[in-house]
């Protein structure tokens, strides 16, 4: 992928896209680890009696999940690529992840095989939905998903997921660094912390990329 044009620069800045059909909808690290409020990391919060995850799993319920639905639908409607990134390790005892993600991944039994590890029922890829899985914060350090992305002659990119602050917003920024028209789907992103997720998104707009709405997203393929 060259260096965007000026043409592509004003496009990205534009209502519509002219080619919807080179966007990817990014679906970040969905899973049952810590994306779903039956999942590992809920259940762990919920036998501590610790409250701080409750924004996260209400914002997941109510926004993440039926807004990224529209959005797949929506995609896939224009012929766009709906790709999945997960996060976890191949191993059980995670010796396969960068030190400072063992621990973690450890303790909410995300590795492959584990219910933790594996995408949420209520966003669950068709066939032939790429699943890109990492080991890193940012999935560009440690996949193939740019391979994959210039392969599939995508330029548009639209992320949802969660953690907003943590590998969306590494994956969004090493996207924007490598060329890429991003946008952060504002209301499809979820956090531990409302101000979290407000200055992730105040900073990526600054320099970054686009933040949108889902409405506006769906309004900018159509």
């Amino acid at each position: 992928m060259s260096q965007p044009s000026e043409d592509y620069v004003k496009e990205f800045n534009a209502d519509r896209i002219t080619e919807p059909a080179r966007s990817a909808l990014i679906i970040v690290d969905m899973q049952y680890a810590t994306g779903h409020r039956t999942g590992a990391l809920a259940q762990r919060m919920a036998a501590e009696g610790n409250t701080i995850t409750d924004w996260r799993f209400d914002r997941i319920d109510a926004l993440v999940i039926p807004n990224t639905q529209r959005l797949i639908k929506a995609m896939r409607v224009v012929g766009g690529k709906v790709i999945y990134v997960t996060i976890g390790a191949a191993l059980s005892d995670c010796s396969d992840a960068p030190v400072h993600m063992r621990a973690f991944f450890q303790s909410v039994g995300n590795y492959e095989g584990q219910r933790a590890h594996q995408i949420i029922n209520e966003l669950a890829p068709e066939p032939g939905d790429p699943i890109v899985r990492k080991t890193s914060i940012g999935a560009f350090a440690s996949t193939g998903l740019d391979h994959l992305l210039r392969s599939l002659d995508r330029e548009h990119l639209f992320l949802t997921g969660v953690s907003t602050n943590m590998c969306v917003e590494t994956t969004a920024r090493e996207a924007a660094d490598r060329g890429y028209a991003v946008t952060l789907v504002e209301d499809a992103c979820a956090t531990t912390h409302k101000e979290l997720h407000e200055g992730t998104m105040r900073n990526f707009a600054r320099f970054f990329g686009k933040v949108r709405s889902t409405e506006d997203v769906i309004d900018l393929l159509s």
